[in-house]
């Protein structure tokens, strides 16, 4: 059903007006709803639907845009009128919608021909070169009803349909697109910056300038910044068809010649006939990760993916996401992943039980020669989480058992439990359920929604404890277009997913007001932006840093997911201030942004990252094994066995499945001894090696030698002599060259020599050398050949744990 809106009263009086005119200096045409006559145009191009006309004289007001749509299947299917024509029409000017979420388009309806004359024999019309024959367009703003933010909250402040304001197309994407409506126009060698829609529309971009340029050729979303110099290219008119299934962001095209047309909520360029391809952004598939774990608390590897729907039904999905995990993310010691469905996935039977799901999951990674993962879900209750109806979606965590585990001394949550944060024994936070969901019963928040998924681990070396939170917040699902009519722009639902970030900050707050130290990671996908309230609130709320920004991850890099017009990251990673300032290095692993809709395996990129999540607070090592289960009706857990190393022992954990309607799972051994956080003073003779995860591919970290440097040579450590202090705790480092101390300066150097004249006191974590209770050092730099290099206190480039190795 076609809507017009109505301005001014009909039956206004009959004019004569030229296309600018008609066209006006604002939104809406200032003779809407009126009768003109004597509109004369040159047919520039034509559709089953109508044809577009060009005014022979073009305004010197680059407000006035020169095209005008007629809508008229008659005139468009009329075959005695060709390009060129010059045609004189009556009729009524219209503002045309099809949903009250679009701008309107002005065009001519129940058009008469009043005149016509044949254009044979004359010059065909020639379009105008967008960023030469016109304006570039404009690379930030959409809109100045925008204020400022086209992700502005509150939303729809603002309509254009009410504030027709007059246009600026030298500043704002709308106004100028608005400019070039209805007229003919060539896209200068275009790039795609999207896949092709399920219709085959491509969004690109020509030679003019652009901001967010990606490396592989498509724009990123950016703070205040949606792109609004792209347009989409649709169907061509002449009906011709081109091989849009395989395009790709990246690929360029040769010239594209069309008609600018406002529909379905968007600009678009509907070409004359199909675009002709040139060539493919290189390479075709993104490298697989550098980052490799140590299987150490310094250098473990953390990875995030959304596989989309997964069920064990798809068995082509499902070996094509263990492929990624395996070759691409290289099975990371902990493995975030969302959307995993119920056992028998989109079948609405009452199933809720994803234990065969992830099992499935578990199998296709090792059966491709990846490690054997062991796994913790929480299954929601029947269709309370949202997501493909019957898919009981959920977030669940794969885990190496030889690198991590949970920690032990608490059940494992149900669907409807709320896990806390409290202290333990040793004052140290603590979850009351091991896994648990965060504040389930919050309906505001969490109805129809995903319930965060909260773990405590420890590493199996050290025994250093860190904290996890696995989200999948609210879709955008029913958001408006950035090129629609409320201003700014409807991001639904925002003000739920800004509960969400509270909620799930405040919960992250708990554990730091408790350890400030805390080591705490939280990842998923927040179907939201960084630079986008939800993310501004949980950022702030719960301290946390977006391990983008630790890394250096260029802005422009920042994205897992591509929607209409922009590259963009939905799925983050956040870390806690003591693992923000450690070096972390992230990447995401392009695997399915790049490739077409046909070879892509979910929506979503992955997501890898190096942490040090060494910490002074850490768990005991546990000596047995069993599997937990938590009130709930029925517990499921994963069925692994892993060889740890002599130090432990091997950890085998069972399984148990239901279909019930609510359980939680988790796969975990058992430990009943006290936490202890603080190990006893070194004592006697032995070395000193070097673990970093700055040194990757490589078995050889160095040794520290005797003057308390860093050698990577080889030969003999040199020994070192321990000392213990009255407190049995801390104690004093000496070798052949002298005491040693950390060196009062600005950089704090390490120092082994007979001029050290004040022994620092160093302390012990089970695992690494410590000084002032932290287990991290620093170098400049990793020395290589013969070269030493000096050893820091304070925060260098290179980031480092020390062992010991006693000496019989």
């Amino acid at each position: 059903m076609r809507s017009l809106l109505t301005l001014l009263a009909l039956g206004a009086s009959v004019q004569a007006q030229t296309i600018p005119a008609i066209n006006g200096k604002k939104f809406l045409s200032p003779y809407n709803g009126q009768a003109v006559t004597n509109v004369t145009g040159i047919v520039t191009a034509k559709s089953a639907s109508g044809l577009y006309l060009r005014g022979p004289e073009r305004s010197c007001d680059a407000r006035t845009g020169n095209g005008l749509y007629v809508f008229s299947s008659t005139l468009g299917t009329n075959a005695t009128i060709a390009v060129g024509d010059t045609l004189v029409l009556s009729g009524k000017v219209a503002e045309y919608r099809s949903s009250p979420d679009y701008l309107f388009s002005t065009e001519l309806e129940s058009p008469v021909i009043d005149g016509w004359v044949s254009g044979q024999g004359r010059p065909a019309p020639q379009p105008r070169v967008i960023g030469t024959d016109t304006l570039n367009p404009p690379t930030e703003q959409f809109s100045g009803l925008d204020n400022g933010d086209v992700f502005g909250v509150p939303n729809n402040v603002n309509q254009v349909s009410v504030a027709n304001p007059t246009l600026q197309p030298d500043t704002y994407g709308l106004d100028f697109w608005k400019t070039l409506n209805g007229e003919l126009v060539t896209l200068p060698s275009p790039v795609a910056v999207s896949k092709p829609n399920s219709y085959g529309e491509t969004w690109m971009v020509g030679s003019w300038p652009t901001t967010g340029a990606n490396g592989r050729g498509g724009l990123t979303l950016s703070a205040k910044d949606g792109n609004p110099e792209t347009i989409i290219v649709g169907a061509p008119l002449d009906g011709s068809k081109a091989n849009t299934a395989a395009y790709k962001i990246g690929d360029t095209f040769q010239n594209i010649t069309g008609v600018v047309h406002y529909q379905f909520g968007f600009y678009y360029l509907l070409p004359l006939t199909a675009p002709t391809y040139i060539a493919s952004a290189t390479p075709a598939l993104p490298p697989p990760t550098t980052l490799r774990s140590t299987g150490t608390c310094a250098g473990l590897t953390v990875g995030d993916y959304n596989v989309e729907n997964f069920a064990p039904a798809d068995t082509q999905h499902v070996q094509d996401v263990a492929a990624h995990i395996v070759h691409y993310m290289h099975t990371p010691d902990v493995l975030f992943v969302q959307e995993i469905q119920d056992n028998d996935g989109a079948t609405n039977d009452g199933v809720v039980d994803g234990s065969q799901t992830l099992a499935a999951l578990v199998d296709g990674i090792a059966s491709l020669g990846g490690l054997r993962y062991s796994y913790v879900e929480i299954n929601p209750a029947n269709d309370a989480d949202g997501g493909e109806p019957g898919g009981n979606i959920r977030q669940a965590y794969l885990y190496n058992p030889a690198t991590v585990r949970l920690v032990d001394g608490a059940p494992a949550g149900g669907a409807n439990d709320a896990t806390s944060v409290v202290k333990n024994a040793d004052g140290q936070p603590t979850l009351t359920y091991n896994p648990g969901r965060v504040d389930p019963g919050n309906t505001a928040a969490w109805a129809g929604s995903r319930k965060p998924l909260a773990a405590a681990w420890q590493t199996v070396q050290g025994g250093h404890v860190f904290f996890t939170v696995n989200v999948h917040w609210e879709s955008k699902g029913g958001s408006s277009s950035l090129f629609g009519d409320p201003r700014p722009p409807v991001n639904r639902p925002v003000d739920k997913r800004v509960l969400q970030a509270n909620v799930t900050a405040a919960f992250v707050a708990q554990i730091l007001a408790i350890d400030a130290d805390a080591r705490i990671v939280v990842a998923g996908d927040f179907n939201e932006y960084a630079v986008v309230a939800p993310l501004t609130t949980f950022s702030a709320v719960s301290t946390l840093v977006d391990l983008d920004v630790a890394a250096g991850i260029p802005v422009s890099e920042r994205y897992t997911y591509t929607f209409a017009n922009d590259m963009e990251e939905l799925d983050h990673v956040y870390v806690s201030p003591a693992i923000a300032r450690l070096s972390p290095k992230e990447e995401h692993i392009h695997v399915n942004t790049w490739v077409s809709y046909a070879d892509q395996v979910s929506d979503h990129d992955p997501t890898v990252a190096l942490l040090n999540v060494c910490g002074i607070h850490t768990a005991p090592n546990t000596t047995s094994s069993s599997s937990s289960s938590s009130s709930a009706p029925s517990a499921t857990s994963s069925s692994s066995v892993a060889s740890l190393s002599s130090t432990f022992s091997t950890v085998t954990t069972s399984s148990a499945s239901s279909a019930g309607a609510s359980s939680s799972t988790t796969a975990s051994s058992t430990a009943p001894s006290p936490s202890s956080s603080i190990a006893p003073a070194l004592s006697g003779k032995g070395h000193f090696a070097v673990v970093s995860p700055d040194v990757v591919g490589s078995s050889n970290g160095g040794d520290l030698i005797t003057a308390g440097t860093w050698y990577r040579g080889g030969g003999t450590p040199a020994t070192y002599t321990a000392t213990p202090n009255a407190d049995g705790k801390s104690f004093r480092l000496k070798t052949s060259k002298g005491p040693c101390a950390i060196l009062d300066s600005s950089d704090a150097p390490l120092s082994c020599a007979s001029t050290v004249t004040a022994p620092s006191d160093f302390g012990f974590d089970g695992t690494y050398l410590t000084y002032a209770g932290v287990n991290t050092f620093y170098a400049t730099a990793v020395p290589t050949g013969t070269t030493q290099g000096t050893i820091y206190a304070s925060k260098q480039a290179v980031t480092m744990q020390i062992i010991w190795s006693p000496l019989s």
